[in-house]
């Protein structure tokens, strides 16, 4: 496989310095990708670059996962309207730990392959690296006009932004550059990755090695474009912000919905740049699609390719029985092995109600009080007896029998929860506190 004719059929090459791909041809090369530690999860918006390592390591070269320890510390300035806060050294150590457990569901770590992915921390190098050896050393190769043409740093400095810009970040680049040398020295990379927004702080890190040690070293940059929604909008972000791959901030569930609710022009696009589908594949998917766009084919396999990587086939198959409760397809079973994040993510649409424990006391409580005193599930007792006659009333996925049969604590999901169901599709969760 070719790497640079890779990424270009997936819409993933924005940039790259020439000579980059003779470079690549030439055998085994080493390159590295940097993502800053700022939470202890990756996000979907990280995954085209962590994509590009993958597809990297496919393709038989080496992929270096650089995990910014030091730099995070500091903050980059690209694309940012204000500087980060700062992190300290063990919250850092914490996120590093569960970002490294991550991507190795992208990569391989562990095999003896001589293209085996590593881990590395910018930390590692920078902690004993004393702020007069850094200026006599590095900072004498790179001219402060260098520094100031980058665009992220001129966009800070003409005011499109008000806070400035401090010499803390200003620093950014700089370091950033220092980690691309360092690599080169010692693990013999020669390609530095990242979104487009990078391609100034990359670039710098070439300049610095032919700087520093001599212009017959030669390194080479390579980004791929920021994802956009079709309409333009942000990639990766919902109205509760953004789509995690750690579980306990994203459910498998949700993650699966995101990818399954893409439109049919994203879809196209996504799949050849977050799935390691073939070429072929895809365009037998994409013409399937074509002739059914009501089927979903492309969302329904994004969504299955995604969810099984970045979590797992099991999680998958769960999420696809999470979602067939809306549409009917579901039994109690089913819905009794719903964790209590996963019933509130489905039915964070549909009417509540709250209700007091004390109701299911004893004997329990009348469904028919229930659904239509307690709550408002029903407009009257009159139309719930109705409905129920005609089988058009269900309590947890199971018709009801009666419309007085009495509901008791037996019948609570995660021993909180009633899901009522007027019809195929009206839903009402009832909360128990």
């Amino acid at each position: 496989m070719n790497f640079v004719e890779e990424l270009k059929w997936r819409g993933m090459l924005h940039q790259m310095m020439p000579g980059t791909e003779e470079m690549l041809a030439s055998g085994q090369q080493t390159a590295y990708l940097g993502i800053d530690p700022t939470a202890d999860s990756l996000h979907i918006g990280h995954l085209c670059g962590v994509m590009m390592l993958r597809h990297f390591q496919r393709c038989g070269h080496k992929p270096l996962a650089l995990i910014g320890g030091a730099t995070g510390m500091i903050g980059d300035p690209s694309g940012k309207s204000q500087e980060r806060n700062l992190l300290n050294e063990e919250t850092l150590r914490h996120n590093v730990a569960c970002i490294k457990e991550q991507l190795a569901r992208f990569l391989d770590f562990d095999s003896d392959a001589p293209n085996k992915a590593e881990l590395v921390n910018n930390y590692d190098w920078m902690k004993n690296y004393t702020f007069l050896d850094f200026a006599r050393e590095i900072g004498k190769c790179i001219t402060v006009n260098y520094m100031m043409a980058k665009d992220s740093v001129k966009r800070r400095l003409n005011g499109e932004f008000q806070d400035g810009m401090s010499f803390t970040e200003f620093t950014y680049q700089l370091l950033q550059g220092y980690d691309f040398l360092h690599l080169y020295q010692e693990k013999n990379c020669r390609l530095q990755m990242g979104g487009s927004d990078q391609w100034g702080n990359i670039t710098t890190g070439t300049e610095l090695i032919r700087r520093k040690l001599g212009g017959e070293n030669s390194a080479f940059a390579l980004t791929c474009p920021l994802i956009t929604k079709a309409d333009g909008k942000k990639f990766g972000k919902t109205e509760k912000g953004n789509i995690w791959l750690d579980r306990n901030r994203t459910t498998p569930y949700a993650f699966y919905q995101f990818w399954l609710n893409v439109g049919d022009e994203d879809a196209e696009r996504y799949i050849k740049i977050f799935t390691s589908l073939d070429k072929e594949t895809i365009d037998a998917l994409v013409a399937e699609h074509s002739q059914d766009p009501g089927m979903r084919v492309l969302q329904k396999r994004l969504a299955e390719e995604v969810t099984c990587m970045v979590h797992s086939r099991e999680d998958y198959e769960a999420a696809v029985e999470a979602s067939n409760i809306l549409f009917g397809k579901a039994t109690k079973e089913s819905l009794s092995k719903l964790d209590e994040t996963t019933l509130l993510d489905v039915f964070a649409g549909v009417p509540q109600y709250e209700v007091s424990r004390e109701l299911f006391a004893g004997d329990g409580i009348k469904a028919v009080d229930l659904l239509a005193g307690e709550t408002a599930c029903f407009p009257s007792k009159g139309e719930m007896r109705k409905l129920t006659q005609g089988g058009g009333v269900s309590m947890n996925k199971e018709k009801l029998n009666a419309f007085d049969q009495l509901v008791t604590v037996e019948d609570l999901l995660n021993d909180k929860y009633i899901l009522a169901q007027q019809g195929k599709k009206k839903y009402f969760l009832i909360i128990v506190k």
